[in-house]
This record gives C-alpha cells, sequence and structure tokens, in this order.
C-alpha cells in the first residue's frame, strides 16, 4: 500500500494554508486557511471494504503549564502526548484520494458539524474539541479535520503523521461523537494494511523554515 500527497512532501515542512495558526510577527500567532491537504492512496490489499484516515501531532507536551507563556520555554525533555487532527472512517475504497478543502477550508469557531461528511464517510471529533473546552469564543465539537497550532514557545518542532488504513469492515464500529482513540481501538483486528505520511510545522520563528510563514512548500 502506498501513500502520498500533492499538498506536501514526506519528512518536510506543512506548508501553512493546511494550519490552524500561523506566524505572525506582530501577535506571534494568527489564524491560518485551515485547509485540508490532498491524500492519494494505491495498491489497497484484497478485501479492502473502507478507508479510515487519522492524523495525530505524537509531540504535544503533557503538560500546559509553559505552553504559549512569555519568558518562558517548553522544554524539549517534556514527555509528549498524541493529539487528533483529523478523524475520518467509512470511506468506501473505490475512492482514491481526497482532495485539498474538501473537507475543511477555513477554521470555525465552535467546531464543523458531523459525524457526517463528504464522500458518504463519516468525522469524528478531533482535540480541538477538548483544547478549546470553557473558551466562550471557540469551545464546541471539532468534527473532521483541523490543522496545527503547536505551542509558539516549544523548544522542538512537531511532527503531523498522515495515516491512511485499509480496512475489512465497510463500516467501523463507533457511533456518535467518536474520537480518534475511539477509532484506534475499533480498528483492531481489521486493518489488513496502511500507510503514512509525516509532516513538520512549528510556530516557534527560532525553529522555523522561511516558508513556513508565507504558506509555501
Amino acid at each position: 500500500m502506498k501513500v502520498w500527497s500533492q499538498s506536501f512532501t514526506d519528512g518536510q515542512p506543512l506548508p501553512a494554508r493546511y494550519a490552524f495558526c500561523k506566524i505572525d510577527p506582530k501577535t506571534r500567532v494568527a489564524m491560518a486557511d485551515n485547509q485540508n491537504p490532498h491524500l492519494a492512496w494505491s495498491e489497497l490489499p484484497v478485501g479492502t471494504r473502507s478507508i479510515a484516515i487519522l492524523c495525530h501531532d505524537p509531540d504535544v507536551p503533557s503538560q500546559g503549564d509553559d505552553v504559549n507563556q512569555e519568558g518562558r520555554e517548553v522544554p524539549a525533555d517534556l514527555p509528549r502526548v498524541d493529539f487528533f487532527h483529523w478523524v475520518l472512517v467509512d470511506l468506501a475504497p473505490e475512492h482514491e484520494d481526497v482532495d485539498e478543502c474538501a473537507f475543511s477550508n477555513g477554521v470555525t469557531p465552535h467546531g464543523k458539524g458531523g459525524p457526517v461528511a463528504p464522500l458518504e464517510a463519516r468525522q469524528g471529533l478531533n482535540d480541538y474539541t477538548g483544547w478549546f473546552a470553557g473558551d466562550r469564543d471557540m469551545q464546541g465539537e471539532y468534527f473532521g479535520y483541523d490543522g496545527p497550532c503547536p505551542p509558539w514557545n516549544d523548544a522542538i518542532v512537531h511532527r503531523y503523521v498522515f495515516t491512511v488504513y485499509a480496512l475489512d469492515v465497510e463500516h467501523l464500529a463507533v457511533d456518535g461523537s467518536f474520537t480518534g482513540q475511539d477509532v484506534r481501538q475499533a480498528m483492531e483486528g481489521h486493518v489488513l494494511d496502511q500507510a503514512s505520511l509525516t509532516a513538520t510545522y512549528t510556530l516557534n520563528p527560532k525553529l522555523a523554515p522561511t516558508k513556513i510563514g508565507t504558506g509555501g512548500a
């Protein structure tokens, strides 16, 4: 099984148009275009009945004491946890790709709807649902894709892993407002094959390649 993207190159920085936030020289960060990237796949195994897509950041700080705090830095050696940015299931195997902007094209305060998704698929909650809990202007259920917004004072560049799964079930056994972790658990024993691409992203100007802030490749 193979996976590729016309939107970014494996192992390279993710252009800012696919992020939730981008670097702003005056305010540190600003909202970005928040477009989902293009993904394509081929060589699905025999018996594939549906496709699932997960995007997660494995580099999220396990403690938030220093996150986005002036005069402080999130240390590189702090233990890290997963943060899901895209949760999509029940995509028919006849589809060979998902188009750029098909699932997200802009920041939606309080979150996009779900679980009904384009292409007759279903989308689950990403982890902005928990991140914005208690924020009057942003709180809500965030279904589908919402891109990177790592701490602007993190000492490390974050990785974003886009994984496409070939499953032996037509409908994954998750219901309602399901999460990325729910999907991982439900997929156990049903994954025929999988393939991943990894992009990097940072809002720390000290770490950012020049092109990240401009949305270049």
